[in-house]
């Protein structure tokens, strides 16, 4: 990784630090980091960065940890810094050596277990804007798949091969929104523009003003989103997607409906409570809606009836189970 590229980091440090290394050898270790660094143009605030960007890996600590106690440690090199200029001595250095100081030099790591890979990439994206150590649609990469129409590497031939009658093509596109301009319209209403990326590239998302309305609370930076709209080919520009529909494509609702390949939820209401079966219809009335994704039977007997359509949740699965019991609940 090039240190230059990590935001709050500039050329002096880089230099320095590239200076140090060749110098007196690779770094050892975190602290070994901050000490041969210390007084030089390395501040807290370069630190932080190049602990979200990962540079600090190798080492033994995580960024949790390292982000925690960094500023302590700094502190602790600089006041033994000022000490040794100064000439103080303390009782507890009486009698010691050189050698046996620093042996006795301890440094505090508040310890804590590791971010979760999407705070990790989240760190990498907004200190080297990218992502190094892996990409949040990777492990989606499937269900993506599943779902999608298209994806940018197809959006790119497309343009390259000026095919122009796929103007105006519905499509569904999934990816992870990395920057929102908001714009307002000759009728005083708010419109915007997407850059999503996927695991190929970016594209524009246009989102006029009506669909903007509808989906405004999940149009925030880094959300991954379905995207259904229309292409918007023109001889001049890349190509880019008209929404009609926005929803997050949230990750519990992957894991219980794709990841078990489930499209059909059974509930078995053989000898179930009149009581429990009004607060079933109940609910699955309620949860039914205009997002539906999945499709309700219910078990009676040796009878299989179909019963609607629910937008599943792992939340609302739960609630379901809590109605009628987690043994009636199947997912098929």
């Amino acid at each position: 990784m090039d240190f230059g590229s990590v935001k709050n980091v500039g050329t002096a440090v880089v230099d320095s630090i590239v200076k140090e290394r060749k110098e007196k050898g690779d770094f050892k270790s975190f602290t070994d980091f901050c000490e041969r660094m210390a007084g030089e143009s390395v501040n807290k605030k370069c630190i932080e960065s190049l602990i979200k960007s990962g540079a600090f890996d190798e080492f033994e600590q995580t960024r949790s940890t390292l982000l925690a106690s960094f500023e302590a440690i700094i502190d602790s090199i600089n006041d033994t810094s000022r000490r040794t200029m100064q000439g103080q001595v303390t009782m507890f250095d009486l009698g010691k050596t050189e050698d046996e100081k620093i042996e006795n030099m301890k440094y505090s790591f508040k310890t804590l277990k590791e971010f979760e890979e999407k705070e990790l990439l989240s760190m990498e994206k907004e200190m080297l804007g990218i992502y190094i150590s892996g990409h949040p649609l990777e492990k989606l990469k499937k269900e993506i798949e599943k779902i999608s129409t298209i994806n940018t590497y197809q959006m790119l031939q497309i343009k390259e091969q000026s095919n122009l009658k796929l103007d105006g093509k519905q499509v569904k596109y999934i990816g992870i929104i990395t920057s929102i301009k908001k714009k307002y319209t000759k009728k005083n209403t708010l419109m915007a523009f997407l850059t999503v990326e996927d695991l190929y590239g970016t594209t524009e998302i246009i989102v006029f003003d009506s669909c903007y309305s509808n989906s405004q609370n999940i149009l925030l930076e880094e959300k991954i989103i379905l995207i259904e709209g229309r292409l918007s080919i023109r001889e001049d520009e890349p190509v880019k997607i008209v929404a009609n529909n926005i929803t997050q494509f949230d990750e519990k609702e992957i894991e219980v409906l794709f990841s078990k390949g489930s499209k059909k939820l059974i509930i078995n209401i053989t000898d179930l409570q009149e009581e429990k079966k009004s607060e079933l219809r109940g609910a699955i009335k309620f949860f039914s809606g205009k997002k539906n994704n999945i499709a309700v039977n219910v078990k009676n007997g040796d009878q299989l009836l179909p019963c609607g359509a629910v937008y599943m949740t792992e939340e609302i699965l739960e609630e379901f189970k809590k109605i009628v019991g987690e043994e009636r609940i199947q997912l098929q």
